[in-house]
């Protein structure tokens, strides 16, 4: 089924992780949702020359603009949360949480992030924005894939 970015939702957790609250965080555009993995080198001369590799570590990394808006309460709470040094929980989904009309569940990354990046870009002839990027950090729950209704 393809997916429209416009129909791809943003969620800040502002329950518990055993019993989230999934806040749609709609003061977003342009999310870019980077999964890598690292590499380690397995080369053997049994390879006959050829370089082989084999993932190691994953790391995500999570990067939005959204409208500089000091009245809006996901831009106050990851201002607050990036000089706080304090960890909000995501989920970034392909769609709601809950199954949409055609019956087909999203699905995204959740996982506790740190806020790296919280600019402010101040265009003559633009509203003011925030350039923000987040990143997992240290967590009793690892980052994870989920589908569905998660937490809905």
């Amino acid at each position: 089924m393809v997916r429209l970015g416009l129909k791809a939702k943003l969620y800040r957790n502002t329950g518990s992780y055993g019993s989230p609250v999934w806040n749609e965080v709609k003061n977003v555009k342009d999310v870019t949702l980077t999964i890598e993995k690292g590499e380690a080198d397995v080369s053997t001369r049994g390879n006959d020359g050829w370089r082989a590799l084999i993932g190691t570590l994953k790391s995500a990394s999570i990067e939005f603009q959204m409208v500089w808006d000091t009245a809006d309460d996901d831009h106050t709470a990851f201002h607050t949360a990036f000089f706080a040094d304090s960890a909000v929980e995501f989920a970034i989904m392909d769609g709601k949480m809950v199954a949409d009309s055609g019956g087909e569940a999203s699905q995204g990354l959740r996982a506790t992030c740190s806020i790296f990046n919280f600019s402010r870009n101040e265009e003559l002839e633009n509203a003011i924005m925030t350039d923000v990027s987040i990143k997992p950090t240290y967590a009793i729950n690892a980052p994870s894939w989920i589908t569905g209704t998660v937490g809905a």
